[in-house]
């Protein structure tokens, strides 16, 4: 029996890394674009959110909560300029793209399949890594299989980004536009000019991030998990349809973290991809399972990958030497807000942050930059310390010299 979804979306999301010298211009960069919207959390509004996040992780995701009242008509009358300086001082910014109405697009060329864009999200933190985030639902169609067939052409849509017209593009078409418009097109104007090259082992695809609510007559009591894992595990590596090799279930646990705490509904965590997939027989699963993963949950993994991202970002730059003081601030600046911080006390939450950070590898990471910190600091103090003795030698040459000619002359004086 094929799968049918009764729900579903995507999202999509690029990293890129704005110049830090350059980050307050690329704020009013955004700022100027009548596309941009920045946007403002409101405790009423977004209250899942707010009571999520610990008041110390708040305060530094979501810095805009601290914006009520007077306050916030105050920085509405500020002008650009003055906007983009406060917006720039804060720790994280985050701006809304507008494409208009009916936003839709085609994925592949004959038998595509149709989506339409709902949302577009730019989230920016002042270290200069950014996240560019689409949101997608496929039209016109409740086949699960179109949902990996999907998932998989996009994902890649952003490899070799300079060869894209060379590879099965995904086209856009909106009111905003006077023609059909490549999505690559779009990503290079929200990310302009104030960009820099992001790091060789960064990877140039798309995260995924994923919800699908299947039908309840494929997964219920008398309809086993077991009936439908093989397209769970397609649907979590993000593979087409059609991939026939057998999983080897021995390996998964080095590839795929599967938390699977629920009956109904399981969360499936691998380098590149988070995606949620439930059963329609409990009706949680499709009204408020469904609000909180778009929400609370994927501001949760936003964090973890920039966790990943900064470290790799810090890795990177630890081998100049003449950054070292500096990458040091940010280094324990990083440790002091987010390192080792439980974020939530949501059960739910804390489990996939922990998940994600294993899963990112991030413990790893961040134990590897403070052993090569170590070394460095500790090559650096010899290397200070030696030109220190050097110094010291130097002068106490200097001073014996002295001393020296001071006693010849002292002895020429008194015997005259």
């Amino acid at each position: 029996m094929e799968l049918k979804t009764k729900y579903q979306y995507t999202y999509f999301i690029y990293p890129y890394m704005v110049d830090e010298t350059k980050y307050d211009k690329y704020i009013l960069k955004l700022l100027k674009d009548n596309k941009c919207t920045f946007k403002i959390f409101q405790k009423e509004r977004d209250l899942d959110v707010y009571n999520y996040f610990l008041p110390e992780i708040r305060k530094y995701y979501f810095p805009t909560f601290d914006l009520r009242g007077e306050e916030l008509k105050r920085f509405d009358r500020l002008s650009l300029d003055q906007k983009k300086k406060i917006i720039s001082e804060q720790s994280v910014a985050c701006f809304t793209y507008n494409l208009g109405d009916e936003v839709q697009g085609k994925a592949g060329e004959e038998g595509g399949i149709f989506f339409r864009v709902e949302s577009i999200e730019i989230i920016c933190f002042n270290t200069g890594i950014c996240f560019f985030s689409l949101k997608t639902v496929i039209e016109n169609s409740n086949d699960f299989e179109d949902v990996l067939d999907f998932n998989y052409r996009f994902k890649d849509i952003n490899s070799e980004f300079l060869k894209l017209k060379n590879f099965e593009n995904i086209k856009l078409q909106t009111s905003t536009f006077n023609d059909i418009k490549d999505i690559t097109e779009i990503i290079n104007e929200v990310t302009g000019v104030y960009t820099k090259k992001l790091m060789k082992d960064f990877s140039s695809r798309f995260y995924t991030y994923g919800y699908v609510c299947l039908e309840g007559n494929h997964w219920n009591e008398m309809s086993p998990f077991e009936n439908i894992e093989h397209d769970f595990l397609k649907y979590a590596n993000v593979l087409p349809k059609d991939f026939n090799s057998d999983f080897n279930k021995s390996n998964l646990e080095q590839n795929l973290h599967i938390i699977d705490k629920m009956k109904y509904y399981k969360t499936a965590v691998t380098i590149s991809s988070s995606n949620i997939i439930c059963s329609g027989i409990d009706t949680y699963n499709y009204t408020k399972l469904l609000y909180d993963y778009e929400n609370q949950y994927f501001y949760t993994y936003i964090l973890a990958l920039y966790k990943s991202l900064f470290l790799r970002k810090l890795d990177n730059e630890f081998r100049e030497y003449d950054k070292i003081i500096k990458l040091r601030k940010s280094f324990i600046k990083f440790t002091n807000i987010l390192w080792n911080k439980d974020i939530t006390i949501d059960d739910n939450g804390s489990l996939y942050f922990k998940t994600l950070n294993r899963s990112l590898g991030i413990e790893e990471a961040y134990n590897d930059i403070k052993n090569k910190y170590e070394i460095i600091y500790k090559d650096l103090n010899i290397e200070k310390n030696n030109n220190y003795y050097s110094i010291i030698v130097i002068l106490l040459i200097f001073s014996l010299i002295f001393n020296t000619i001071n006693i010849i002359f002292l002895m020429f004086f008194f015997r005259r």
